[in-house]
């Protein structure tokens, strides 16, 4: 019986790979699909952090000018997802080559999501999180120096999205 079942399932994979590969649905695809995503979703992230920080960082300078310096670094603090992202794009697209397999083009898809999801939420929630540090830099300056870890340690999560791609990515082939 179970051995039915494997062969039957074995056929269907057989079957399936067969009209993927006719479609042109094929391994590299796939991981160009993955890539792309990553790239994407990290400039989504980071796009809308910086939009809650450049936002933020206006309404502070429109009153005190002179606190630039203080919230500029708060407020490009979201862009680094961005750049993990496009780092992680040129290392996958650097491993992908036109004979992928569909099971190969799958496992580089899922060696990039780690980036691509960390990407995508810790620039939100950093850029939520500097927003308000910004705010609170613009009610009492000498918080400015002191600030900068909330949204910091929101990055470490980044940085292991990050380094877990970077470790994945060679095992693909």
């Amino acid at each position: 019986m179970l051995s039915t079942l494997l062969a039957e399932e074995g056929q269907i994979i057989q079957t399936v790979t067969e009209k993927a590969t006719e479609m042109g649905y094929t391994g590299f695809a796939v991981a160009l699909i993955g890539v792309a995503l990553c790239v994407l979703l990290c400039g989504i992230g980071s796009s809308i952090g910086l939009y809650k920080t450049g936002t933020s960082a206006a309404g502070v300078l429109g009153e005190a000018p002179d606190k630039f310096g203080k919230v500029l670094v708060l407020v490009l603090l979201p862009a680094t997802q961005g750049i993990y992202g496009f780092i992680i794009g040129i290392i996958a697209s650097g491993s992908i080559e036109a004979g992928l397999t569909l099971s190969q083009g799958w496992a580089m898809l899922g060696a990039v999501m780690p980036m691509a999801f960390s990407g995508l939420l810790t620039g939100i929630f950093q850029g939520k999180s500097a927003a308000n540090c910004i705010y609170a830099v613009g009610k009492q300056d000498s918080l400015g120096g002191k600030l900068i870890i909330y949204p910091a340690m929101i990055e470490f999560y980044a940085i292991l999205g990050l380094i877990i791609s970077i470790m994945l990515i060679p095992l693909v082939g």
